[in-house]
């Protein structure tokens, strides 16, 4: 007789532990300064974390988290989201992650890689925006996405919604986060179009 399975959920609003470990070592330390004058203290970055996951799963615009949610405004969360972004904690983070995968999965696999890239709108502008060809002109980024052979992300970076695959591509390769090897085979497959309707 065959056991029943449950199929694990994914917890929109908790950011997993083992994932939290790590990130919280690539932020910044915070020093604590004693005020008299009193004021609301400082939300965690366990909260805004989460806040953050929800954002990222969700696709939910920032203005949207309700502070009942995670006891911290959206205007707090999409602030310190920036200033992280900013110091590039991200970036740590996801070398942390290819490091642990490399080191846990048997390495990268680096005989085939394969790269795409999807378009988003860009309303509110930037500096890596351009004119969306495949939304009537508006303001767009394109994510630019390299994966090993098994999947698992080395390299992501982000161009104006205009550039070309082909141009993207050299961004794409050179800024691969883990030291690529110069003994092994390596090939990489590209689309001839982008997948402009993915995620």
């Amino acid at each position: 007789m065959r056991e029943a399975t449950t199929t694990r959920r994914v917890d929109y609003f908790n950011l997993p532990r083992p994932l939290w470990r790590k990130l919280k070592k690539c932020l910044p330390k915070n020093k604590r300064k004693m005020s008299t004058k009193g004021g609301r203290p400082r939300a965690s970055d366990r909260a805004v974390i989460n806040a953050i996951w929800y954002v990222l799963w969700t696709g939910c615009q920032w203005k949207a988290i309700h502070r009942d949610w995670f006891g911290v405004s959206s205007s707090v969360v999409h602030e310190r989201f920036q200033r992280w972004r900013q110091m590039g904690v991200f970036e740590k983070l996801m070398k942390r992650m290819a490091e642990y995968y490399a080191r846990e999965h048997g390495g990268i696999g680096w005989k085939w890689q394969a790269m795409d890239s999807k378009h988003s709108g860009a309303p509110l502008g930037g500096e890596k925006t351009g004119k969306n060809p495949t939304d009537r002109g508006k303001s767009g980024a394109k994510i630019n996405l390299l994966v090993d052979g098994r999947g698992a992300p080395i390299s992501v970076i982000l161009t104006g919604a205009n550039r070309h695959d082909k141009v993207s591509a050299m961004g794409l390769i050179c800024s691969v986060i883990l030291k690529r090897p110069a003994h092994k085979e390596q090939s990489t497959c590209a689309p001839i179009k982008p997948m402009t309707q993915m995620i």
